[in-house]
């Protein structure tokens, strides 16, 4: 029973915790980077995102979001592609020449300036996630970083960072794809905008 108590202590404070944060943050940086998503799709620019482990299924899931979800009509969704979803292409990369330049080479190869990158990284600092945003400044691709913990050097190099300041990895993960739904349900009420450029 003791156990259960506690498990029920945890689950309390982890709601807690993670309440105090989305009611603390200020949303500013978020609204561009859903302002950035609507110009892209307007345009019909492409959108990258990559990150790593529980990142890297989160980049997965939200270009899922945004290819489908956005508009739920055929050829409607916004051009985006998750980085992080190739594994033949990853690993011959990171065997080849290094982990630490899977997306930048990528992003070297299938980026074009007025393109925009999509960063996800708890603690700001994985190397291939800062040669992300190098490449993509090399190119004039907008960068936008989803951080957790301190930020990192990430926040010092992407164009916009979106900082959630807690030092919890699942909780920096929660974050990540609770701005992204966000932004995601936003774009579909707004999909009205952009659907005379659909076909």
């Amino acid at each position: 029973m003791n156990n259960v108590h506690n498990l029920e202590d945890h689950f309390e404070q982890y709601s807690a915790k993670l309440q105090r944060i989305l009611a603390s943050t200020e949303w500013d940086n978020v609204s561009q980077l859903a302002q950035d998503l609507l110009s892209c799709w307007k345009r019909k620019s492409h959108v990258y995102i990559c990150g790593n482990g529980g990142s890297a299924g989160n980049a997965n899931h939200l270009a899922n979001d945004f290819i489908y979800g956005i508009a739920k009509m055929t050829g409607a969704g916004l051009r985006i592609s998750s980085l992080s979803t190739n594994t033949s292409v990853i690993t011959c990369l990171a065997n080849d020449i290094g982990y630490e330049k899977i997306y930048s080479e990528q992003l070297a190869v299938l980026g074009q300036k007025n393109d925009l990158l999509i960063t996800l990284s708890g603690s700001g600092n994985s190397s291939n996630i800062i040669n992300a945003l190098k490449q993509a400044k090399e190119m004039e691709i907008k960068s936008y970083a989803i951080l957790g913990y301190d930020g990192g050097a990430c926040k010092e190099i992407a164009d916009i960072f979106i900082h959630f300041p807690v030092n919890d990895m699942q909780m920096a993960e929660d974050l990540q794809l609770i701005s992204g739904h966000m932004i995601m349900q936003w774009l579909y009420n707004n999909k009205n905008q952009i659907q005379s450029n659909i076909h």
